[in-house]
């Protein structure tokens, strides 16, 4: 998963416990699977399927895996149904957080994600609460933590990719792209030789709340909320404004 504050908090993907790497790939593949039933087995004329193995790929998913669970989901109409649907609610401090999911038990889903929130001293709000406060864009993050790319060879490089814009970040450099263009601007930076840490649609907060140092048990709180939807099995993608400081 992922979430924004500034983009500060955008994680490198490491190497993670077998336990952790299974529930990533289920995740993974619940978006691949997702993708094909929306628009086909094709990539190539598919573009949520295109970002969808892109960030199956950054997430060091094996190809033949990736491959394996198209071709089911392009063959098995019998096959469990997920359900996308979007939370909204606030964190707290005034925290706007975006809450992703893929389910295939809708109450389940949302009794799951209310406790978060309540957990984390926060509450579900109603559809259209805080989405007009981030716009979604398709995102590519390359790494630049050793401060080695040389700027102008690379900004020519991603807008001949295809890139709308681009950010010089701490350690990292991101290129914003037109919705489901991610994978396939991430994949032509990866064959010029760029490592892409993440290729996917995300969304990118407009304002930002920060919780001052003096409240900490608020940054507790809001670190809580954010490990309980982490650990939801139904739960893709948070998304939120906390800035920290």
């Amino acid at each position: 998963m992922s979430g924004h504050s500034k983009f500060s908090n955008i994680k490198h993907r490491k190497e993670k416990t077998d336990a952790a790497k299974a529930k990533v790939f289920t995740r993974l593949g619940r978006e691949l699977i997702v993708a094909v039933k929306h628009g086909g087995p094709e990539p190539a004329a598919n573009g949520r399927l295109r970002d969808a193995v892109a960030k199956a790929k950054t997430g060091n998913m094996p190809n033949d895996t990736i491959e394996r669970i198209i071709k089911k989901a392009a063959g098995n109409a019998q096959d469990t149904e997920f359900e996308a649907i979007t939370y909204e609610g606030y964190g707290p401090g005034g925290v706007a957080v975006i809450v992703e999911a893929l389910t295939d038990n809708r109450n389940r889903a949302a009794a799951n994600v209310r406790n978060a929130f309540t957990k984390g001293g926060g509450n579900m709000g109603t559809t259209g609460c805080v989405a007009f406060m981030f716009t979604e864009k398709g995102m590519v993050v390359v790494d630049n933590e050793d401060d080695d790319i040389e700027g102008d060879a690379f900004i020519e490089h991603a807008l001949e990719s295809g890139a709308e814009d681009y950010n010089f970040e701490d350690g990292v450099i991101e290129i914003f792209t037109e919705l489901n263009q991610a994978g396939r601007v991430g994949e032509a930076l990866t064959k010029l030789g760029y490592n892409v840490i993440s290729a996917q649609n995300e969304q990118i907060p407009s304002t930002y709340t920060e919780i001052p140092a003096s409240e900490e048990e608020q940054s507790k709180k809001m670190t809580m909320l954010l490990e309980v939807l982490e650990d939801n099995d139904d739960v893709q993608n948070v998304w939120h404004n906390w800035r920290e400081v």
